[in-house]
């Protein structure tokens, strides 16, 4: 089977499919057709965010597809402009007609904007939809250390998911191992280090050994360890190469030595400065 079949469990007994596609960066107008290709290809998985200004291309794409609405793991994120607890609850209907959708599979606080100092009450707005049943997994994206141990002080439900950049360039060993600590699970944006992970001749090496490509190898040392993947393309053959990891399994050797590439190399902005509301 492809790793588009694997699901992990997050916390309230719901289950996201373990490889979805990422849509930063889309433009709105393409979106839906690339959106259309994935759910044509076998993809359940979808993450989007408000900051994106693409969720409308996305709802078109769920809408015009031949794929129950149940079927589908549907996830957006709170941008930092929309951030305080009635804002949030403003943000969150608003994201739900963009996309024509009565409710999320996942809500993610999209920065945690310290400077702001209203990731807080952002949280307890996810707190309200969640215990309202009007969304099914409430998480964050982007959260250090220090945001998930405040958070954990005072919340009253812990996040399902944290989506954080990990690639072999940068491995975030402490976030990740504070998130198992906790049990929320981890999802990776950028698994793929946007390109970079897969020139380096280690990973080619071991691509070389299984038959596969260097892109499989970096998603296959993800999945074996257990994170969500949401890689983004806007290729349909790079679609069904993404999800072809079935029988891939990389020894413990090989893990280690993708493990060893770590470097430090933060592609994306920093969680401690970020402050801007628009991605793109």
């Amino acid at each position: 089977m492809q790793r588009l079949e694997s699901t992990v469990s997050l916390a309230g007994g719901v289950t996201i499919p373990q490889v979805g596609l990422g849509v930063f960066q889309v433009p709105s107008a393409q979106a839906q057709r690339v959106v259309e290709d994935a759910l044509a290809v076998g993809y359940r998985h979808v993450d989007t965010a408000a900051a994106y200004v693409n969720e409308a291309g996305v709802g078109a794409a769920l809408r015009a597809a031949d794929v129950p609405r149940a079927e589908v793991f549907v996830t957006s994120k709170l941008r930092n402009g929309d951030q305080g607890f009635d804002q949030a609850l403003r943000a969150y209907d608003d994201t739900l007609e963009r996309l024509g959708l009565e409710a999320l599979d996942l809500y993610l606080i999209h920065w945690p904007n310290p400077e702001a100092g209203l990731w807080q009450d952002s949280w307890r707005a996810l707190e309200r939809l969640l215990d309202e049943g009007r969304v099914r997994a409430i998480g964050v994206s982007n959260f250090l250390v220090e945001h998930l141990r405040e958070l954990a002080s005072f919340a009253s439900h812990a996040p399902a998911v944290n989506q954080i950049e990990v690639h072999p360039a940068f491995q975030q060993r402490e976030v990740i191992a504070e998130c198992e600590r906790a049990g929320i699970a981890v999802e990776a944006y950028s698994p793929l280090g946007q390109g970079g992970a897969l020139e380096h001749p280690m990973v080619r090496e071991i691509a070389a050994a299984h038959a596969v490509s260097p892109a499989q190898v970096v998603l296959g040392w993800h999945v074996q360890q257990g994170r969500v993947v949401i890689p983004k393309t806007v290729s349909r053959e790079r679609m069904v190469a993404n999800a072809a990891l079935a029988g891939l399994a990389l020894t413990e050797a090989e893990l280690a030595a993708i493990d060893a590439l770590e470097a430090g190399d933060r592609i994306g902005n920093d969680p401690r400065t970020f402050a801007l509301s628009q991605i793109r």
